[in-house]
């Protein structure tokens, strides 16, 4: 693929036109509780959010122009744009509201994860946040996450998905520095999304549609992405990210102008160009690891090409079969996690790919997903048409502490995530609902208990495959929709579906397509909003 592909898209002009002026990006500023909308009775979306993602289009008139964005801060590069530039690197912050004084901004990145995980392990948000309120800014411009209520929907991403027919998304990713979202959808393209300037402004009613400022289609079936783990927006050369599609080499796409800057091509061994299923990049960000059929293709970051080193999963008819679908990095020790569509997880040594331990075969199907915990000795896996997500104890391999329950009737990759204490997991499932998990409920002892649910709300209509917990802020991200497969009533010409016994055949106006990118706000909520709060439900049983 040429060094053009999606640079002709929207939102790569007003990067280039950035690059002329050589203006730095600048970074958030924290964000404050307030302006909070209503949420429904039902736990469901707010009406007047909800109007805009209903089946006919309503609401169309209150969004913004999709090119408006683009001209709001023309001279700041693409994956920024829109951001206000209120605070240099190395400011002090002054909160507006409550009289708080902030203290420097935290540097996104590794130096920031000392305020959240510890050194032994993670530890309760009450210990560093107190009782969640506003007050936390103050220590380490953190706000902590609030799950006593459903999560407020402040704007989305619908309109983009819309013009091609079953464009659901297939999960969405924040960036490592919280400055933009990363979405893949069915039409094999790559989306970047800034946060709304509007966010910081407390005017949450007024939010606008989201509109993509980064486009970068693929030739085919994308199969993974990941972000490169030291990206931060001050320095444009780390805002990159690699991507893996069908019958294509690994791309590295530029995140500032949506450019490919390098290819890294895996030849299988018979000398044919063959497609990563899986990719991660290491912690360090010097190697991008690739997953294929019992067999993982190590690649060096600063050398792209077809240079790689290769450890198969297979040594002598021992070891992990099947294609590697996911990867993990232990946060805290040299080690890798590989899962697999042979439904078991595998450990591995990050010197030279040695098979540390097997983890025993307990889902019932393909893993698709798979996180460590901040300290490291817990695992969490999840698979494909598999009802339970499992969280191993890496202390006694093979020892299964609980599992969460959850509703996967596809062989789509439904994504969870852990904030970055270790405390909550979020993820959705087929059914449109969003679980949140409290971690620190369950017993230390525990022996394969299934742990309940803290909070579940009805996030949309249809599938929520992917959950994303921003870095340092209480947003949430989550993207939706599934491949609708067509009823009998549904084909041209038939009568039939007209006459009798009719009634019993679905059509397709009776199906609901939901394919949304949101952002929700997990935080705590201004004395005035939290008064509308108590007169809404905490959660939407299923």
């Amino acid at each position: 693929m040429s060094d053009s592909v999606g640079g002709g898209e929207s939102g790569g002009g007003a990067g280039q036109d950035s690059e002329a002026d050589n203006e730095p990006p600048q970074q958030p500023p924290p964000l404050l509780p307030g302006g909070a909308g209503e949420i429904s009775e039902e736990g469901a979306l707010p009406s007047a959010k909800r109007l805009r993602m209903s089946e006919e289009g309503v609401g169309q008139d209150q969004v913004v122009e999709p090119g408006q964005r683009h001209e709001e801060t023309p001279t700041q590069p693409s994956s920024l744009q829109g951001m206000p530039a209120q605070t240099a690197e190395g400011d002090l912050l002054q909160c507006e509201e409550g009289g708080h004084s902030g203290k420097e901004v935290v540097v996104i990145g590794e130096e920031e994860e000392y305020h959240q995980n510890g050194e032994e392990g993670p530890k309760p948000e009450e210990e560093h946040n107190g009782d969640g309120s506003a007050e936390s800014p103050g220590d380490g411009q953190q706000l902590s996450l609030d799950f006593t209520q459903n999560p407020q929907m402040l704007t989305g991403s619908w309109t983009e998905y819309s013009n091609l027919p079953e464009n659901y998304l297939k999960g969405c990713k924040w960036a490592p520095d919280g400055s933009c979202i990363l979405t893949n959808s069915a039409d094999n393209v790559l989306r970047v999304y800034n946060i709304p300037p509007e966010i910081y402004s407390y005017n949450w009613d007024l939010l606008p549609e989201m509109s993509p400022v980064l486009r970068m289609a693929e030739g085919d079936t994308i199969y993974d992405y990941c972000w490169y783990p030291k990206m931060n927006s001050l320095e444009p050369d780390t805002c990159f990210l690699a991507s893996s599609s069908r019958d294509n080499p690994v791309h590295v796409w530029d995140a500032f102008y949506g450019e490919v800057r390098a290819s890294f091509r895996p030849y299988n061994h018979l000398d044919e160009l063959t497609a990563a299923h899986s990719l991660c990049f290491s912690p360090d960000g010097a190697q991008l690891y690739c997953g294929f059929d019992k067999m993982v293709r190590v690649f060096h970051t600063e050398r792209p090409g077809r240079d790689c080193e290769e450890r198969p999963t297979i040594v002598k008819k021992q070891g992990q079969s099947g294609i590697i679908s996911c990867f993990g990095f232990s946060p805290c020790q040299s080690v890798y996690a590989c899962g697999s569509y042979s439904r078991c997880a595998g450990l591995y040594s990050c010197q030279d790919g040695t098979l540390l331990a097997l983890l025993p075969t307990r889902h019932h199907g393909g893993l698709t997903h798979l996180l460590f915990s901040p300290d490291g000795n817990y695992l969490y896996t999840g698979g494909r048409k598999d009802p339970e997500i499992l969280c191993w104890d890496l202390r006694e391999p093979g020892r299964v502490v609980f599992s969460l329950k959850r509703n996967v009737a596809t062989n789509q990759r439904i994504y969870f995530d852990l904030d970055q204490s270790g405390r909550y997991l979020l993820s959705g499932d087929t059914e449109g609902v969003v679980s949140v998990w409290d971690t620190h409920t369950a017993p230390p002892d525990g022996n394969e208990e299934l742990l309940q649910p803290q909070l579940r709300f009805q996030a949309y209509w249809d599938c929520t495959n992917g959950v994303s917990i921003h870095p340092f802020m209480p947003l949430l991200a989550t993207s939706s929709g599934q491949r609708q497969f067509p009823w009998p009533g549904d084909s041209e010409g038939d009568s039939a579906s007209d006459t009798e016994g009719s009634g019993a055949v679905m059509s397709r106006q009776d199906t609901r397509q939901d394919n949304v990118l949101t952002l929700w706000w997990a935080g705590p909520l201004s004395p005035a909003a939290e008064g509308s709060q108590d007169q809404s439900t905490t959660a939407a049983e299923a």
